[in-house]
C-alpha cells in the first residue's frame, strides 16, 4: 500500500511512524528498496519524513504546560523544572535516541515539554534517525543482493 504511493508513501509512512501511530516505517523502506527505489533518495525521504514526525512530537510537547502536568498527572512544577535543568546541555545526546521504537516518540514529547533547546534537539534527532535508516537500508540492500 505505502510503496504504491512511491516516495510520497515512504515519506508519509515515516512521518506517521514518528508520531503516536504505531507501525514500522523500516518495512516500508525495505519494500521501496526491494521495488527498485533509489537507495539515496529512499534513505533521504524516510529520514526527512521521520525527522519531521519527531519534530511534530517535540512541538506537541512544547505546547504542553507545566501547570497541566501538575494538575492532571500530579507532578509538581518544581520536579519538572528540576528535570529541565538535568536535561539542559544534554539535549543532543538525549534526542539522538528518538529513533528508538516505542520510547523515541515519548523522548521527543518530553524534550519539547521540558522546553529543551529546539535546534540542538532537532540536530540530534536528525542524526539518530538518519543513522538508523542508513543501517537498516544497508542491511536491506545486502539481503536483497544475496537473494
Amino acid at each position: 500500500m505505502w510503496t504504491d504511493l512511491g516516495y510520497l508513501g515512504l515519506f508519509l509512512a515515516s512521518f506517521l511512524a514518528a508520531t503516536i501511530v504505531p507501525f514500522s516505517s523500516e518495512v516500508v523502506l525495505s519494500g521501496m528498496l526491494a521495488a527498485g527505489g533509489d537507495p539515496v533518495l529512499s534513505l533521504a525521504t524516510a529520514t526527512l519524513g521521520n525527522w519531521m514526525g519527531g519534530l511534530t512530537s517535540f512541538w506537541i510537547g512544547w505546547m504542553g504546560k507545566f501547570e497541566w502536568i501538575e494538575k492532571y498527572l500530579r507532578i509538581p512544577k518544581t520536579k519538572l523544572e528540576k528535570w529541565h535543568r538535568k536535561v539542559e546541555g544534554k539535549e543532543w545526546w538525549i534526542s539522538l535516541f528518538c529513533w528508538l521504537p516505542g520510547v523515541g516518540d515519548i523522548i521527543a514529547v518530553i524534550l519539547g515539554l521540558l522546553k529543551s533547546n529546539f535546534w540542538v534537539s532537532a540536530v540530534g534527532m536528525l542524526a539518530g534517525k538518519a543513522l538508523r535508516y542508513v543501517v537498516w537500508g544497508l542491511v536491506t540492500l545486502e539481503v536483497i543482493e544475496r537473494l
